[in-house]
């Protein structure tokens, strides 16, 4: 046997050994699929994958092969993507409004692998994951200049789903309308309240007549089927892809960081544990305080005490309550480690009610 036979052989044998472990790995990608079906999870994390690449990378010791084992490693975390996806491509998600609307491109964005299914209303988009007819909901929880969905955050509160993922999609208005249109042309537009107002200033200066709609996908849609020139829609331009309506004109918002944080909502509730600090960890908190003088102060104290940096702090009127409210707030760290957990056992002394909405990585790039 010649060297060359030798070091084949020896091939042979590793390629059997990596084959075994390929399968091993992607036997515990089944399991991750499963866990991410339940907890309404995306197959994609960024910061993870990028985490496991730069940690694996100094496991090889030669400078000369470690570029290409980073592409052995990116391709191995495709692949396992790959699979995932298709083991959870039966997972069902609800959001409100109609296909093309922007609550349908956040939950495509978050769930491309799933099946889509549209609500008319938040709180039985909500309810119906709660009842276990679907798997997840995607919902609005603020946009940047309107402000909270108050519905949505009333859910929060009293309903039973968690928070295990938020995206920050970018409100981008763009003027569409059928193929035989001109931008001269146009007379009237037509789009949700909130679009209009957002896109005022641009109206205005063309004097365009405005006409609400209740949904901008639903305005696109009427503009399509009402096959007229001069009429025109304010919506998404994958709305325009939808509809088949040309884009006049894209970008046309008053502010150019008009933004929607949706939340992805689950049963089951995900308790993430990292082996260091991620920057990116975020927690939610629901709860109502005393009826005493500084109830409120003692409960940010409890949380600021134990190194949470609070990003939002709100509250809400209780329905079933006149005149009382309760408290929601969005602070940034892991609260799943031990000082995480005694900050609970704190503040459920002090509150009336504390309920621990939801844990997630904020992620941007989804």
């Amino acid at each position: 046997m010649n060297e060359l036979e030798v070091s084949r052989k020896e091939i042979t044998r590793i390629d059997a050994e990596m084959a075994r472990l390929f399968e091993e790995r992607m036997q515990v990608c089944q399991a991750i699929a499963a866990y991410k079906k339940e907890h309404g999870l995306s197959i994609r994390d960024c910061s993870r994958e990028a985490d496991l690449i730069n940690r694996n990378r100094r496991l090889i010791q030669s400078s000369d092969v470690e570029s290409y084992y980073v592409q052995f490693l990116q391709k191995t975390i495709d692949l396992s993507c790959d699979y995932q996806s298709r083991l959870i491509h039966g997972m069902r998600v609800t959001y409100c409004g109609v296909e093309g609307a922007f609550a349908y491109i956040a939950a495509k964005r978050m769930f491309p692998e799933a099946e889509l299914v549209a609500f008319s209303d938040f709180t039985e988009a909500y309810q119906a994951v709660e009842r276990g007819e679907y798997d997840c909901a995607v919902l609005p929880l603020e946009n940047s200049s309107a402000g909270e969905v108050g519905t949505v955050m009333d859910l929060l509160f009293s309903g039973s789903l968690y928070v295990n993922q938020v995206i920050d999609l970018p409100v981008l208005h763009n003027l569409m309308a059928v193929e035989s249109a001109e931008l001269d042309g146009i007379r009237t537009v037509v789009s949700h309240p909130q679009a209009l107002q957002q896109c005022a200033d641009y109206i205005r200066r063309r004097g365009w007549e405005t006409r609400a709609y209740s949904n901008t996908a639903l305005a696109a849609k009427f503009v399509k089927e009402s096959g007229d020139p001069t009429l025109a829609a304010i919506a998404s331009d994958e709305t325009a892809s939808i509809f088949g309506l040309k884009l006049l004109d894209t970008g046309i918002n008053d502010s150019k960081i008009n933004s929607t944080r949706f939340a992805a909502f689950s049963r089951s509730q995900n308790r993430p544990v990292t082996v260091k600090k991620r920057e990116d960890e975020n927690f939610i908190l629901a709860f109502t305080v005393q009826n005493e003088a500084g109830a409120l102060a003692q409960t940010l104290n409890i949380i600021g005490a134990h190194g949470f940096n609070m990003r939002n702090l709100r509250s809400r009127p209780m329905k079933d309550l006149q005149w009382s409210y309760f408290f929601y707030i969005e602070a940034e760290g892991n609260i799943n480690t031990e000082n995480g957990q005694d900050m609970l056992r704190e503040l459920s002394a002090v509150c009336a009610k504390l309920r621990l909405v939801g844990t997630y990585y904020a992620n941007n790039a989804v």
